[in-house]
């Protein structure tokens, strides 16, 4: 048994997370200050006696003895959460970041960062390898996010290179499933909730804009096989699905599922959202072992399935 920590671990990744690590046996440390975390979403694990949950924000420092691993999913990561207080944001990525590797360092736990896409921006080079360094705006309405989580992998690299401290960083791509908040403006909660009501389906830009959808049990199994890599190993690796599917093809297959009567609405193109995000997953095929099994078709019925039912339920 190990005791692990996830902070962030009452959001959507992170309640998945910790319910795999209790499943394999493990004693989980969930910390979430509930800015965008549910606690519904860890509601299961609550009467388990190898899991505890602490109501705290990332930004301060947090203390605690003999952790074995710290997984820092810490951060608002949806356009409308991570936009509506930008300072906060990139607080909770940077300061988050410091505190979560200054408990490593103190335990001397092994930490992932869970990094985003987003560091590669609106890309120039596709499909986007580790190895790119992306084409990011630092000063506009998403650098908060974006730059946030590039400054985050820097403190890691540079706690790993100056203090030894044992890191792993992965980078993930769309991902989608139960939990997702239904108003928490990404694509795929956004679609199936407007189809669901037979609203009309917002469709920003032209629909051709491109995006690769990672079902959420996919993206579990890529973090705990990185987080079991050998010491040397700290990536950052890709984890998203390479499947590459346009927004309106998106919506398409939504309003198919789900028998909607929803109409295609089309509105202008946010400030620098980017035109194409597609991982290149070679990297963790090669070091992991790892890549999806969830088709897209497969998944979106888990996620209509799961918002049919949260509306009967809220």
């Amino acid at each position: 048994m190990k005791k692990i920590l996830v902070s962030g671990g009452a959001g959507f990744i992170g309640s998945h997370l910790c319910t795999r690590l209790i499943n394999e046996g493990h004693h989980v440390i969930c910390l979430d200050n509930l800015f965008t975390g549910a606690e519904m979403n860890i509601e299961h694990l609550k009467n388990n006696s190898h899991f505890e949950f602490v109501n705290h924000d990332v930004e301060f420092p947090y203390l605690i003895e003999g952790l074995d691993e710290i997984y820092n999913l810490a951060c608002p990561a949806s356009p409308i959460h991570y936009q509506y207080d930008a300072i906060k944001t990139i607080k909770t990525s940077v300061l988050g970041a410091i505190n979560m590797l200054g408990l490593a360092k103190k335990t001397n736990a092994k930490i992932l960062q869970a990094s985003t896409s987003e560091v590669y921006g609106d890309p120039v080079v596709h499909p986007q390898v580790e190895s790119y360094w992306g084409n990011v705006n630092p000063i506009g309405i998403r650098s908060c996010y974006d730059e946030g989580k590039r400054c985050s992998e820097t403190l890691f690299m540079d706690y790993h290179r100056q203090n030894n401290i044992r890191i792993k960083i992965i980078r993930i791509f769309n991902t989608y499933g139960p939990r997702m908040l239904p108003n928490d403006g990404r694509v795929v909660s956004n679609f199936v909730v407007q189809a669901l009501q037979n609203h009309d389906i917002t469709i920003y830009g032209t629909g051709d804009q491109t995006r690769s959808f990672q079902y959420i049990d996919d993206l579990i199994e890529g973090m705990v096989r990185m987080m079991n890599t050998e010491d040397e190993f700290i990536g950052p690796v890709n984890l998203g699905n390479p499947n590459e599917f346009s927004i309106l093809e998106l919506a398409e297959k939504v309003i198919q599922l789900t028998g909607s009567k929803s109409k295609l609405v089309f509105k202008p193109l946010p400030h620098d959202d980017p035109k194409q995000r597609q991982p290149d997953i070679t990297l963790a095929k090669e070091k992991l072992n790892w890549q999806p099994t969830i088709e897209l078709g497969d998944g979106l019925q888990k996620i209509v399935e799961y918002f049919k039912e949260y509306r009967y339920r809220n």
